[in-house]
């Protein structure tokens, strides 16, 4: 019997992209958020309080005390009916599923899983089964507009400890950050004029981003710049006049000083000026979440409301929007040039190619 050199290769795309978020618990229930809450609030990337100081409080209270309350909050926004789990969940894998459809219309013969930093499924795992699909070429897709160590320099943590263990490394591309990007800020004012059609228009448009410790900034993160640059290009992309919009940070935690205005601020600041009615979206966010359903969308109206204000319209996030999703793909194209679009190597690709033309050239 010949020797087999193959090395294991398994058929299948050559190329396989991995879309990562944050995460969320299995279940809206307490122990479940616990174990969710007890893997996030340890990350060193989140939490950058040294470990001495930081432990005996997140075990000793915050796991005691915060996962019921949280849970209760999970219960709002759970997704119910066929869509059954938490919404950032499920809008990923519907992203994911959109993704290798919308690539593949394109030409472009590609496996696209997803995967989460924190509970399931895991970024090693769906590696893992991109390379047991055939992968040689992995394109790991942070679906974090900004970036921010805590995010995508912890999802890329992940990504390297599965590269230590790997004997055959494949070859590797990462999308760390999109905040610029001209086709997600078309898709989010298109978002936002297609809401406008249908909810009607508000005095004020809030572009509330997910908060960060304000040393981030001073320790050289890009992520409030960025959010600052998202926030510009959106309110020209759709004519806004510098007092019809405001950029806030939400979800603050800690007694630190985190980045400002803070989103409850800003809100209750315009309901105390009589505001009737304002709209809110969360541009930092590639699908929607507990923080942007229950923490704005809910949360957020009421404080509005009880600061004398009227209605506190959401606008969701692109999710899997036909606007957000053709983006998402223009995006991954863009970082796919230059590796093969079939799963065979470049220069017998280009061969191919030459040799359709020589055909059809014959036959014209």
């Amino acid at each position: 019997m010949p020797a087999d050199f193959s090395h294991g290769r398994r058929a299948g795309p050559g190329t396989g992209i991995l879309l990562c978020n944050l995460g969320s618990p299995e279940q809206p229930e307490a122990a479940s958020v616990r174990r969710y809450l007890a893997e996030f609030l340890s990350d060193r990337r989140v939490v950058e309080i040294p470990r001495l100081l930081w432990l005996p409080i997140l075990h000793g209270i915050i796991l005691r005390t915060r996962p019921a309350k949280s849970a209760a909050k999970y219960e709002k926004v759970w997704m119910k009916g066929e869509a059954l789990g938490a919404p950032l969940k499920v809008y990923t894998e519907r992203q994911a599923k959109l993704l290798q459809g919308l690539l593949g219309e394109r030409g472009h013969q590609v496996q696209v899983r997803w995967a989460m930093r924190y509970g399931q499924p895991r970024i090693a795992d769906e590696l893992d089964a991109l390379r047991a699909g055939g992968a040689q070429r992995i394109l790991v897709f942070n679906a974090y507009p900004q970036y921010c160590a805590a995010t995508v320099g912890s999802n890329m943590d992940e990504v390297a400890r599965w590269l230590q263990a790997q004997r055959w490394m494949p070859e590797l591309r990462t999308i760390t950050h999109y905040h610029d990007d001209p086709a997600h800020i078309k898709a989010l004012a298109a978002s936002v004029r297609a809401h406008w059609q249908r909810e009607g228009r508000g005095e004020v448009l809030v572009m509330s981003f997910h908060g960060m410790p304000e040393r981030t900034l001073k320790l050289g993160d890009p992520y409030f710049c960025e959010c600052q640059k998202t926030a510009r290009l959106l309110a020209e992309r759709l004519g806004l006049p510098p007092q019809a919009w405001r950029i806030s940070f939400q979800s603050r935690f800690g007694r630190a000083k985190w980045l400002e205005p803070s989103t409850e601020q800003v809100l209750v600041g315009l309901g105390r000026q009589g505001h009737q009615r304002i709209d809110v979206i969360c541009p930092g966010f590639a699908a929607d979440c507990l923080e942007t359903l229950e923490e704005i969308a809910i949360e957020g109206e009421e404080t509005f409301r009880h600061a004398g204000g009227g209605v506190l319209s959401y606008i969701p996030c692109l999710n899997d929007s036909a606007d957000g999703m053709r983006a998402m793909a223009d995006l991954a194209e863009r970082h796919l040039l230059g590796w093969p679009s079939q799963d065979r190597p470049q220069a017998e690709e280009l061969q191919a190619q030459a040799e359709r033309a020589r055909q059809l050239g014959a036959s014209a």
